[in-house]
């Protein structure tokens, strides 16, 4: 099973928009809207770039750089760890096979040697797309067998039948009562005439 990674953003691209938008601006040869179109980025953004470049030239439009903290894992270490996280935890030692924050933040931190907290796991699996799998309960004392035997023997018995129904109706108002008056012809109610 390949997860896919999310999309980072590229910020060598967006500077490279950025500069190309500088030199159509030194160009002086398109509007606005129109270098806009041509780049695929919204005209806000292009007057805004308009302004730094007006004030501080090709340089104001250069990348501030990454924004935000740099991951701690990059993507060969989380394609690592969904391999790993794929084998089950039976394999890595563990007694169940269920998956818990704490388990996978030890796993974490064994496989690529970054430490996380267990409250913290969730994101980074969100990011994997991996999503919370709760199992069925299910009884100590269930036997098969005998839950085969009930379904074959005594289901049959319980269940309801069309046969054993008696047609219905379909409205929620009460069925008309045999002992009621017949009710008029269709049409218009005879009423006594005003004067």
């Amino acid at each position: 099973m390949r997860t896919p990674l999310p999309r980072r953003r590229d910020f060598q691209e967006l500077e490279r928009r950025r500069k190309q938008a500088a030199r159509l601006f030194a160009a002086g040869k398109m509007i606005l809207a129109a270098i806009g179109r041509e780049l695929k980025v919204s005209r806000q953004s292009v007057s805004r770039w308009y302004r730094e470049w007006k004030r501080g030239g090709s340089d104001a439009l250069r990348g501030a750089g990454r924004a935000g903290r740099k991951p701690r894992l990059d993507r060969h270490q989380l394609r690592a760890l969904e391999k790993v996280l794929c084998q089950g935890s039976r394999a890595h030692g563990l007694r169940s096979d269920l998956w818990t924050l704490p388990r996978v933040a030890r796993v974490i931190e064994r496989v690529t040697g970054v430490r996380y907290h267990p409250g913290h796991v969730w994101k980074i699996l969100g990011a994997m797309d991996w999503t919370l799998q709760r199992p069925a309960r299910q009884a100590r004392e269930r036997d098969p067998e005998k839950m085969k035997l009930w379904k074959a023997a005594r289901w049959p018995s319980v269940k309801k039948t069309l046969g054993a129904a008696r047609p219905g109706f379909s409205s929620r108002t009460r069925a008309v009562s045999p002992n009621a008056l017949p009710s008029a012809a269709p049409g218009r109610r005879g009423a006594k005439p005003r004067f």
